[in-house]
């Protein structure tokens, strides 16, 4: 759906793409991570689709900054993917046509620059952490993070190769706790689903989540979650063949628009 077109968006856009286009030409080689910036400049005539593969926990965010692109460049597409940050990258080193990757951390974008795949400099451009969301009655009394390894207490988590299940095991090694999930899920959204339907009596999902879902869950937030705070960065796709396109959803993203659709949501600075 279309988010009605503000009089500043393209000059808030524009002005970040140049800051962007600058450093995401076609051709330059792999590199780190860096946080992006703003600048000013004319707005670029664009066209076409650029496809955005982006990980579950943007789902919300990416769609409505995609409806905000698109109104700020009349006659553009922004055609979103969304799934684990690994499987992501799996599709897109085995050719998955993608302009953009936005990971949940930081290890999966690593993984596409060290295939060469990775055009320019990934920026980073959010962070998040894991909270417990439970069932709104609480079935399990579920209160904090050691809680989760009750015996009887039914806990899904993602798998250990996806962002958030990376970030779940390194709380369990840093506070001791051994959980003996139920289930192990490909993405974080379907940890939010078994929970939501009853299915599991708690599971390891990010604060965003919890709050994107209303009512259909709860979250128990405790102190652990600090010990693994995951940073979002996004580039372009080496393969691309629209970079300008994916340079100008980087710099929306990246700009004062992005930060407050991403902040609105409870995403953290980078």
């Amino acid at each position: 759906m279309r988010i009605a077109r503000k009089p500043f968006a393209a000059l808030l856009v524009a002005g970040a793409l140049a800051a962007s286009l600058a450093g995401c030409g076609s051709g330059s080689p792999a590199s780190t991570v860096s946080s992006g910036s703003d600048s000013s400049s004319a707005t670029p005539k664009l066209s076409g689709t650029v496809t955005v593969y982006a990980a579950a926990s943007l789902k919300a965010t990416f769609t409505k900054l995609a409806g905000e692109f698109e109104a700020a460049y009349p006659g553009t597409k922004v055609a979103l993917s969304f799934a684990g940050s690994s499987d992501l990258v799996t599709q897109i080193t085995q050719g998955a046509p993608a302009d953009v990757f936005a990971s949940a951390d930081t290890k999966n974008m690593a993984k596409l620059s060290d295939a060469k795949l990775l055009d320019g400099t990934a920026r980073n451009f959010a962070t998040n952490v894991l909270t417990i969301a439970v069932p709104p009655s609480n079935p399990a009394s579920i209160s904090s993070f050691a809680d989760l390894a009750k015996p009887g207490v039914k806990v899904v988590v993602c798998a250990s190769q996806v962002p958030c299940g990376s970030a779940a095991q390194t709380i369990e090694k840093a506070t001791g706790t051994a959980l003996k999930p139920v289930s192990e899920e490909s993405s974080v959204t379907d940890v939010l689903g078994k929970v939501a339907s009853g299915e599991a009596d708690a599971g390891l999902v990010y604060v965003t989540d919890v709050k994107g879902a209303g009512g259909k869950v709860k979250g128990i937030t405790f102190p652990e979650s600090d010990k693994a705070v995951n940073t979002y960065p996004m580039g372009t796709v080496g393969t691309s063949k629209n970079k300008d396109l994916a340079a100008a959803f980087i710099a929306l993203v990246t700009g004062s628009e992005g930060k407050k659709v991403l902040g609105d949501a409870g995403f953290g600075t980078p």
